[in-house]
């Protein structure tokens, strides 16, 4: 029996590069969005230790607003590799 070997794999056309823009960005725009979410929880956590449990509420919901859009960019990122994988 033979060993089976993976196809090589071809490089994408010129349209490829638009949709490898496209992932870049999906990147880059999670990233904005985990370190924005960071930078309000630790908002959050100092409202909460200076007793100012409204601004902790406040801090928290941004920066579950933040997660999400965090997470829609990853979505479209991981649906772009399973199309394009």
């Amino acid at each position: 029996m033979t060993p089976m070997t993976a196809p090589a794999k071809t490089e994408k056309s010129k349209d490829s590069s638009a949709e490898n823009q496209k992932g870049i960005e999906n990147h880059k725009n999670a990233a904005k969005h985990h370190q924005e979410a960071a930078k309000h929880h630790q908002d959050a956590a100092q409202h909460h230790q200076d007793g100012n449990h409204d601004k902790a509420a406040a801090s928290t919901v941004k920066a579950q607003g933040h997660q999400t859009l965090a997470t829609e960019h990853q979505r479209e990122d991981v649906k772009h590799h399973a199309i394009n994988g």
